[in-house]
């Protein structure tokens, strides 16, 4: 067996669940019933699932969400309401987390970002983003999923479902809303026999200085360009590994995502 080196052992695992009632084309969402549960609850059991985490934290800027998440017995730390985005937020809450653990450093902390309003998100998919720190090379981590020949050209093409292309040793070469790579001579409707493709799916785990660091960094051309900001931090030469999960997940933005969900629940 491979010994486990001193870098490896004292690795900890923050998961950070950001969670805004204020979503424009569905208000209150996270605390929405799916079933007869709200959405957060589903997120917050399936990530709290994943033995490797030490914590796991909801971070919201609303007392209906802190709530209801303290209501189930989970944890939820109060953020500021003027964050950019969701990384921002995470930033704030992982110094209120480690101010409340001085035994652990900064150095150790990987955090990972579960979106709030990902319900069916597995553990398995949390462990393999907590194993792509086993690379010392690896400053973020995120997941790809392959598209199948069930897939159509209309799938690939949708600009809406970003695409990932990567190097052997699963770091992140390029994101895009277009079709990468692009099969020259080859018809369209072979490109999904011919060759291998992959949608980006956006998780992502941080070594907590990085986190840090991307959150100051200015937008960069290629992320103003394609609206993906994991192209700013390729831009800036962090390293992203990927690791390939089958594993669909759905995203609740809108009424009808819910009722979607709704169908899926029932069949589980």
């Amino acid at each position: 067996m491979k010994p486990i080196d001193q870098a490896t052992r004292d690795k900890k695992y923050l998961a950070i669940i950001p969670a805004r009632f204020a979503s424009t084309r569905f208000p209150g969402k996270p605390v929405a019933l799916l079933g007869s549960k709200p959405v957060i609850e589903h997120v917050y059991t399936h990530v709290r699932a994943c033995a490797e985490l030490t914590d796991v934290i909801v971070a919201t800027d609303d007392s209906r969400i802190y709530s209801a998440v303290n209501a189930f017995g989970g944890k939820a730390v109060m953020t500021r309401s003027d964050h950019r985005c969701g990384t921002d937020r995470c930033v704030e809450a992982m110094d209120k987390w480690l101010a409340t653990h001085p035994d652990i450093r900064q150095e150790d902390l990987i955090v990972v970002n579960i979106q709030g309003d990902e319900p069916f998100v597995q553990p398995e998919q949390v462990i393999q983003l907590c194993h792509c720190f086993d690379q010392p090379d690896t400053d973020i981590a995120t997941l790809a999923r392959p598209f199948t020949t069930s897939d159509t050209f209309a799938d690939l093409n949708n600009p809406n479902t970003p695409k990932v292309v990567f190097d052997a040793r699963m770091r992140a070469i390029l994101f895009s809303r277009s079709i990468i790579p692009y099969m020259r001579s080859i018809p369209q409707d072979e490109w999904l026999t011919r060759g291998d493709y992959y949608r980006h799916v956006g998780m992502y785990a941080y070594r907590a200085d990085v986190l840090r660091k991307i959150t100051a960094l200015a937008p960069s051309p290629l992320e103003l360009a394609e609206s993906l900001e994991q192209l700013r931090w390729l831009e800036n030469g962090y390293t992203i590994r990927l690791a390939i999960t089958h594993t669909a997940t759905i995203g609740i933005d809108t009424i009808e995502d819910l009722h979607k969900a709704e169908e899926i629940l029932m069949k589980l």
